[in-house]
């Protein structure tokens, strides 16, 4: 018996605690839904609720002028960049960050943030439920979420989704690719703090492969100069942003 409750944990055929809380660490019902929310005590996910506002929501809500996608993705990366460098930098290294684009209330704007080490969630997590952003109070809470390709909604990803923003499963917004490079491929070596190589699925062989190619060939240097002040613009860009937001 013990052993058939510990299978259905969380699933579907769990009578008692909500597969959803489980799966997603959020659930539509809230306080009110029947089953259990076991929350976790140590994790290395937490989650931001409701922290990520999308100005397409509020123009379409209000009388403010339509926003074009270009200028979308730039407040998105925005955002992406100002949380995920000051979160790293302040509690440690940091193997994926999600954003959710549900319109949903348990999921709008969730930002979920999986660190290396659970120590370093539990952390950030007592430091963040002390502070404000967009002068509104921050919600921090360890999420039980650690893989999530379980939580994402499938048909979102291939665009078949057919209950739109109002469903269940994640839909998680993309960065650009350039910002991904940017995060994602300054990962610690070792003799660092830490030590040790990233666990992080953002960078693949292939392109660990590639870049040791370009640099064993010498690669363009011209290139490499272009690609630095483009990124040393982008950074004083940013800095600009958050000057003028007065956000973290």
């Amino acid at each position: 018996m013990a052993e058939y409750l510990a299978s259905i944990f969380g699933t579907e055929k769990d009578r008692v605690n909500c597969s959803f809380y489980f799966k997603i660490g959020a659930c539509r019902h809230g306080d009110r839904c029947s089953r259990l929310h076991n929350k976790p005590t140590f994790s290395q996910t937490i989650v931001l609720q409701n922290i990520y506002q999308n100005p397409q929501n509020s123009a379409q809500s209000a009388d403010v002028p339509n926003i074009s996608d270009v200028e979308m993705q730039e407040h998105f990366d925005d955002f992406f960049a100002e949380v995920f460098t000051e979160l790293e930098e302040k509690y440690g290294e940091i193997e994926e960050m999600n954003i959710c684009d549900n319109l949903g209330d348990h999921l709008v704007g969730n930002v979920y943030i999986k660190f290396r080490y659970e120590e370093d969630a539990e952390k950030a997590v007592q430091a963040l439920n002390n502070r404000w952003f967009n002068g509104q109070p921050i919600r921090a809470e360890l999420s039980p979420v650690t893989d999530f390709r379980e939580a994402c909604c499938r048909q979102y990803e291939m665009g078949e989704c057919t209950r739109g923003g109002f469903c269940n499963f994640m839909h998680l917004k993309p960065i650009s690719r350039e910002l991904r490079r940017e995060l994602y491929g300054r990962r610690r070596r070792p003799g660092d703090k830490r030590g040790g190589r990233s666990r992080s699925r953002s960078r693949s062989p292939r392109d660990r492969n590639r870049r040791s190619r370009s640099r064993d060939r010498g690669g363009d240097r011209g290139g490499d100069r272009d690609r630095d002040r483009s990124r040393r613009d982008r950074s004083k860009e940013r800095e600009k942003s958050r000057e003028r937001s007065g956000r973290f």
